[in-house]
């Protein structure tokens, strides 16, 4: 499709959105944005990309920041490992880089965390690359348009896909045409109900004509989803409350939470309040309801069990109430302390 391109950017320029790291070429607040964006939905990521630009506002700045401070100020997003990647990535560049950031496909995928969307993204946006992204809006948007039946995720997908993407990009301002089809992706060609009555490519689109619209992409495998029960203690006094690192390579590492005790399944209130008369010799006050935190590969199902003082043989860090908001927390714990204290 010869005028694909040229289709893309013309829908673009009038309907983008107004985005802060559209606003610069510079490699490291780009870098930022994809980073933060990764998922992430873009009304969310807008005020941690402005967080990270005025906290680090060069990439010296971050890689000499503290990881506790990293973790902090990336609280609420989830996925922490992409804040570690971060402050790694960051610290390469200024110390095996000289700071300077890379400037090639090649370059940037060296750097942790970085694969090749990212790299592309980058390599396009910030140094006019011709490198094409394939992320989920254009997989959508190249499988409806040719309508093309191959799994997205299995290997011949991937490089069909690359492939396609690949010939599509043009020459001449290949940033502007990968920002434009992600964002026709995102805006238009959306995963339900598409605009397809008021589509540029109404009558070259392969999906709408066949009626498959629906069914693409296609995906073979599907996600086998971990449900997990935790059941947090929150021992405390008038003045303390003890919390824990999770040091274990696990989801949250190096973030703090409460004494964990992960059960096989979900306990029943009596249940509860054995384990802890048998464990800790103690009674607890109170039990919350259940909150449900949504992972992309687990499903987290948690409790919290209030005591009012500290056993004195557990062995865990103490600290003072007021410190607690500077410790980063995971987003299930830190939206419990929201609603209840």
């Amino acid at each position: 499709m010869l005028d694909f391109h040229l289709l893309i950017t013309d829908w673009y320029r009038p309907n983008k959105r107004n985005l802060p790291w559209r606003n610069t070429n510079n490699p490291y607040f780009i870098w930022l944005s994809e980073v933060i964006l990764q998922q992430t939905r873009v009304d969310q990521g807008k005020s941690y990309f402005e967080k990270f630009q005025k906290n680090y506002p060069t990439v010296k700045d971050l890689a000499q920041a503290s990881e506790q401070n990293v973790l902090n100020d990336w609280q609420g997003l989830g996925y922490y490992s992409r804040a570690r990647n971060l402050k790694a990535s960051a610290m390469y560049v200024q110390n095996e880089l000289n700071g300077e950031f890379p400037s090639t496909f090649e370059e940037l995928k060296k750097l942790k965390g970085v694969g090749p969307y990212t790299a592309a993204a980058i390599a396009s946006f910030a140094f006019g690359e011709k490198v094409a992204v394939v992320d989920g809006n254009v997989y959508r948007v190249l499988s409806r348009i040719f309508d093309i039946e191959t799994p997205i995720d299995s290997s011949e997908g991937i490089k069909e896909f690359q492939k396609l993407a690949d010939s599509l990009i043009p020459e001449k301002n290949p940033g502007e045409y990968n920002q434009a089809i992600m964002e026709f992706g995102a805006l238009h060609c959306t995963p339900t109900n598409p605009d397809c009555g008021d589509c540029p490519f109404d009558l070259k689109c392969g999906a709408l004509k066949n009626n498959t619209i629906a069914t693409r992409p296609v995906k073979k495998t599907k996600i086998k989803v971990r449900k997990r029960y935790f059941n947090y203690a929150i021992f405390e006094n008038p003045k303390e409350i003890v919390v824990l690192k999770r040091e274990k390579k696990d989801i949250w590492q190096h973030l703090y939470e409460f004494p964990l005790f992960e059960s096989d399944n979900r306990l029943s209130d009596s249940e509860i309040i054995d384990f802890y008369e048998t464990n800790y010799k103690l009674k607890p006050q109170k039990i919350s309801v259940e909150y449900k935190h949504i992972l992309s590969h687990q499903h987290l199902f948690a409790r919290f069990i209030h005591f009012s003082e500290i056993p004195p043989s557990l062995h865990a860090l103490k600290i003072q109430k007021s410190e607690l908001e500077s410790h980063p927390l995971p987003r299930l714990i830190d939206r419990y302390l929201e609603n209840s204290l």
